[in-house]
């Protein structure tokens, strides 16, 4: 099987050490009762997707101006949140027209929450004896769409195709402040 390393992604798009806007307390609550619910990662992340359905904060709640510009270079991930026992994190995401990320997988159960513009999601699935990806789903992501996942069955590519900025908001099921990046796996194989 074809992988590479996450270490450029880490290196270009990691999530900000030092925590930066603000997370809504009502919203790190909610995450916080459905992770102590105990169940597996996709009940979980379901629980997650129903906790926010309807109580998503605008990105001017979580993130300041300057923040929600994006970056030329690359896509931006800025942590607001990383739960003590590191059973969970939060982050906004800022994409520029275009940019997208590579095929990965995520090392534990992720939700997602479009906050401002659309984002374009490809689901694949490993085919062939893992010697190459099939292209199993498609997403257009609009604001207010609040999904979740959890592996195996996650391995994706999401990217701005708007053309206006997009801002997401992403809470895992693991501490990305202490792991650097929600990316367990890239994949570079050939997709049929």
């Amino acid at each position: 099987m074809s992988l590479t390393s996450t270490d450029s992604a880490r290196a270009a798009n990691a999530a900000t050490a030092t925590m930066v806007g603000r997370c809504p307390d009502s919203l790190a609550r909610g995450v916080r009762t459905a992770v102590r619910l105990g169940l597996d990662w996709q009940a979980t992340a379901e629980h997650v997707v129903s906790t926010l359905r309807g109580n998503l904060p605008g990105p001017t709640a979580l993130l300041p101006k300057h923040l929600r510009r994006g970056d030329p270079a690359c896509y931006q991930s800025h942590l607001l949140y990383a739960e003590p026992d590191g059973s969970f994190s939060i982050a906004a995401m800022v994409w520029l027209p275009g940019q997208q990320t590579v095929i990965h997988d995520h090392v534990a159960w992720c939700v997602t929450a479009v906050l401002q513009g659309h984002e374009y999601e490809e689901i694949f699935a490993l085919a062939h004896g893992g010697r190459s990806l099939e292209l199993v789903g498609r997403n257009i992501n609009q604001a207010g769409t609040v999904s979740g996942f959890a592996p195996p069955g996650d391995i994706h590519r999401v990217r701005n195709t708007g053309n206006t900025v997009a801002v997401s908001m992403h809470v895992y099921g693991a501490d990305i402040s202490r792991l650097g990046t929600s990316i367990r796996r890239e994949y570079t194989l050939p997709i049929r």
